[in-house]
């Protein structure tokens, strides 16, 4: 009987432990929507994911089709991805 006694307490601390371990831990950050920069609204860059005002932006074109980049060395990673695309 003193076994099982045993065996069950230390299931309950182990219970105990990882609610509290769950309670403290920290929480996970949601992505925040895209704000607006400069009163309008912001374009995404297609490589790093990096949000800018089409002011502020560096624009190719592809098939009629504008693509915004926040500087040259995205815009020639964009490009060579084309070029390895089948």
């Amino acid at each position: 009987m003193g076994l099982m006694r045993l065996l069950f307490m230390g299931l309950l601390f182990y219970i105990g432990y990882r609610v509290v371990k769950a309670l403290l831990a920290p929480k996970p950050k949601a992505e925040a929507p895209p704000q607006r920069i400069k009163g309008e609204d912001a374009v995404q860059d297609p490589v790093c994911g990096v949000y800018l005002s089409r002011d502020d932006a560096v624009v190719g074109t592809l098939e009629g089709k504008r693509h915004y980049f926040c500087s040259m060395a995205c815009l020639e990673k964009f490009r060579e991805q084309l070029d390895h695309t089948p």
